[in-house]
């Protein structure tokens, strides 16, 4: 019974911790209590099937974690309008399943090579894990160590230095400090060596934010001057309008919103928008536009004619497209057969820039949404899994993507948009690619309706105030039905319009070239990890080696 109030313990501590609607600073110990079961089990148990106990402990904790964070994905809806069950068991019992199976590797070194060099294995096995989530086609970082914080940006400016991937490592080290604490306690009951490690503790917790709130107040950014922007919200039902209404009615309302909200008010009087920015997918509501035909597409020729009422502005939004293959090109990897057309076709989610008298620039969301947007494994899983991503409210079939990261430049100005596409905000080291081809404003496109008025998409808000301090690049962010916001290269929200409003947000947004030493270096941390992991196996044979030796 300890041990089982042990592990709900932890899980209920991480999932207090987290945002938008917990208490951070719970996670410094919420891997303790988990610790303690395994420690307990491990050395005082007279269960005979130990390891199996702890494993089974451990998948609790992190079924109770994940089902309070992201218990949001039950408001998905299936096709008939009932919400999808499957889509919020999937996830959670998938990704407890993987943690389980990382502690699992952390009591198996701990029980070979006992509870130091254990300890020193956990900090590294988890934040490789929490990389393999960050690159892998089951991709879920939703839940990495270092979001938690999202919502308290002051107390993590040094972001911009070691990333989130830094406060995951941060988190996981003080949570052993504070476990080796309690166990020191418990062996000796000293009172000195338990006021040292307190106090040990209580430094790794408290330096960190220090510098962060003096990095805070003390930040100043040096810019290359300020873009207009109009950030669109139209607020259409994914499920009742969005793919129902007529494309030209879709267009029609957002170019309306945008004439309304073509002017910049401030203290210097009325100023022109330079770039007006749409959801993901805003265009064109059902089917999709054809990468072959987007100079002759209506729905993009009608805003190049808005645009030319506008001079010297540029439109960047979310569009569905395709590209149909000719016979004798080759097909990507992701290309799809449609049998009753007999062609060779890829989707994508993308982000489009229109300017008059151009080619309209496009570039392709390569973060996809598991179940949603790709089949993960297809070749593997297909066969088992069958079609049961439909119930996810996704496809049996992946998008294609792009390659590389691109960047938008704006001939009328210094420039050079990111487009983010809703899911890849999530990813630090992957947003750091824009940066690195000269993104100097980072914008996001996103549509975050799917789940109603839910944790889900203030997490997701949240969660980009973390790209705006690693990258320290300010951030424009359109959301279908909300949260539209301005966000600060601080993280702080400027300004927002809210969840189910219909309208737009016009901000003076400012542009940053300087790299900051994340961007040049990304997750370091995850990939010194894995050599010390390389490190730590091999010592097994060499500490056995050198055992027979003596």
């Amino acid at each position: 019974m300890k041990n089982l109030l042990l592990a709900l313990i932890s899980g209920v501590l991480l999932a207090i911790s987290w945002p938008t609607y917990g208490i951070p600073f719970f996670i410094f110990f919420a891997f303790v209590p988990l610790l303690m079961m395994e420690h307990n089990i491990q050395k005082f148990s007279n269960i005979k099937k130990k390891s199996l106990a702890i494993f089974g402990l451990s998948y609790l904790t992190f079924v109770v974690w994940n089902a309070v964070t992201t218990g949001w994905l039950y408001n998905s809806k299936l096709p008939d309008g009932s919400n999808s069950l499957l889509a919020i068991l999937f996830p959670v019992l998938t990704n407890a399943f993987f943690m389980s199976i990382i502690f699992h590797f952390y009591h198996i070194y701990k029980r070979s090579q006992g509870t130091y060099f254990g300890l020193v294995f956990f900090v590294v096995i988890w934040m490789a894990f929490e990389k393999l989530h960050l690159v892998w086609e089951l991709t879920w970082p939703w839940l990495n160590l270092g979001n938690v914080f999202a919502d308290y940006h002051q107390l993590i400016q040094w972001y911009d230095t070691l990333g989130a991937t830094g406060g995951s490592f941060w988190i996981l080290i003080c949570n052993v400090l504070a476990f080796y604490t309690l166990r020191i306690w418990e062996a000796g009951r000293k009172r000195k060596p338990l006021i040292q490690n307190v106090s040990m503790v209580a430094g790794f917790i408290l330096l960190p934010m220090l510098i962060s709130l003096i990095k805070y107040y003390n930040y100043s950014p040096k810019t290359i001057g300020t873009l207009n922007v109009t950030m669109l919200q139209p607020a259409l039902d994914p499920y009742a309008e969005k793919y129902q209404k007529d494309s030209l009615t879709i267009e029609s309302d957002l170019l309306k919103l945008a004439a309304e909200n073509s002017i910049l008010k401030d203290k210097t009087g009325n100023q022109n928008i330079d770039l007006y920015l749409a959801p993901e997918t805003s265009l064109p509501g059902p089917g999709s536009i054809s990468e072959r035909g987007l100079n002759h597409s209506l729905l993009l020729n009608n805003i190049k004619t808005f645009l030319s009422q506008h001079p010297k502005s540029v439109y960047v939004g979310g569009i569905s497209s395709h590209y149909v293959y000719r016979d004798d090109e080759e097909k990507s990897a992701t290309a799809s057969f449609l049998e009753n057309q007999n062609i060779w076709v890829d989707e994508y989610n993308s982000a489009v820039q229109i300017i008059p008298n151009r080619q309209p620039e496009i570039y392709h969301k390569a973060m996809l949404v598991p179940g949603v947007e790709i089949f993960p494994y297809i070749k593997f899983l297909k066969p088992i899994l069958g079609d049961v991503m439909l119930d996810l409210g996704g496809t049996t079939r992946s998008l294609g993507v792009s390659k590389e990261r691109k960047v938008f430049a704006n001939p009328y100005n210094k420039s050079v948009v990111a487009p983010i596409i809703c899911y890849e905000s999530v990813y630090g080291e992957y947003v750091t690619d824009y940066v690195k081809k000269g993104a100097n404003l980072l914008t996001i496109v996103t549509n975050d309706s799917w789940w109603g008025y839910s944790q889900g998409h203030k997490q997701l808000l949240v969660y980009a105030k973390l790209r705006a301090i690693e990258t320290r690049r300010e951030i424009a962010r359109a959301a279908n039905s909300g949260t539209s916001a301005h966000i600060n290269s601080r993280g702080d929200i400027v300004d927002e319009l809210p969840y189910g409003a219909k309208g737009a947000l016009v901000a003076k947004v400012n542009l940053i070239d300087h790299e900051t030493f994340y961007t040049r270096s990304g997750d370091f941390l995850s990939r010194l990890s894995m050599f010390v992991i390389g490190a730590l196996l091999l010592f097994i044979p060499g500490r056995k080696y050198l055992t027979r030796k003596k």
